[in-house]
């Protein structure tokens, strides 16, 4: 291969993992944005996700039927997980100081980890999970799987869809003003405790489909698997601005490019160093992300 071919096979594959990072990131930055709560717990919620797909797909076969079934069996289950978290964890420390509710998602995650691997019918061994045949298609300079078209167009999807939501619905408009001043948006007859729950459980549900689109395309299930993802996405978050949905979007995407870049041209040992560098110095030159506002705070 020459090196325009390898360098847009590299881009391509980068878009791949991007796209799964911007999902996953989507749900960190959302819930920050609202409750200014960094949910670490978040990862596991996709590893969650990956296991219901898992399961799903075990039961009926990689047919399309059984590919669709296992996106929405995770996509649900996550969400209403993320119900119970919200209401059981969070919600009772709204009020408490911050460290509070960051200490509650640490536990949060361990506890979801922990959980996993006891489960009898979990465990803690990897699992192999349940894929398509891959094929490949090629266009002249590059070639594309369709398990990559599949995550890069369902991520693309979903992302519009989230964009919709946000932008031109009620509920959309409800989250913004219970994220521009919780207090106000609440004086004003809307259901803080609705919309919040309902912006967990949207960044959940993502992070669902995020999790079965990643185990599609790195074919194996362990109840560790979101830690690595889900710290990648956090920091994809930071890079795009946290707060802001279309900046989780690019920062997931550059974070993606960057890392199979570097291992493609450098070495893979270097990809999370590198990926890492790129967010120090993005921050050293705009300190609240690409896409990312400054915050006055109220003194």
């Amino acid at each position: 291969m020459n090196n325009v071919t390898i360098f847009v096979q590299q881009l391509i594959n980068g878009l791949s993992l991007g796209s799964i990072y911007a999902l996953i990131a989507l749900g960190y930055t959302m819930v920050y944005g609202i409750v200014k709560l960094i949910n670490f717990a978040h990862g596991d919620v996709m590893m969650i996700g990956a296991y219901a797909g898992y399961f799903v797909l075990c039961a009926m076969g990689t047919t399309p039927a059984g590919m669709v079934c296992a996106f929405l069996a995770a996509m649900v289950f996550c969400g209403l997980l993320s119900l119970a978290i919200e209401r059981l964890a969070y919600r009772p420390l709204r009020n408490a100081p911050r460290l509070n509710s960051l200490i509650t998602a640490i536990a949060v995650e361990l506890i979801l980890q922990n959980v996993m691997r006891v489960l009898p019918f979990v465990g803690p061994e990897p699992r192999s999970f349940p894929t398509m045949a891959i094929k490949n298609f090629s266009f002249g300079i590059g070639s594309i799987s369709n398990v990559q078209i599949i995550v890069i167009l369902l991520s693309a999807v979903l992302m519009v869809v989230l964009n919709y939501v946000v932008n031109y619905t009620k509920t959309g408009k409800a989250m913004q003003a219970v994220s521009y001043d919780l207090g106000a948006a609440s004086l004003m007859g809307i259901n803080s405790n609705r919309i919040i729950a309902v912006t967990f459980v949207i960044g959940s549900v993502l992070a669902g489909a995020g999790g079965v689109l990643y185990a599609v395309a790195y074919p194996q299930v362990d109840p560790l698997m979101g830690y690595i993802p889900g710290l990648k996405a956090f920091v994809a978050t930071v890079l795009g601005g946290i707060g802001s949905i279309p900046g989780a979007m690019v920062g997931g995407i550059i974070l993606g490019v960057a890392e199979t870049m570097v291992k493609a041209y450098l070495s893979s040992q270097y990809a999370d160093a590198i990926a890492y560098c790129i967010l120090i110095v993005i921050l050293l030159v705009k300190p609240a992300g690409l896409l990312g506002k400054k915050v006055k705070v109220k003194v």
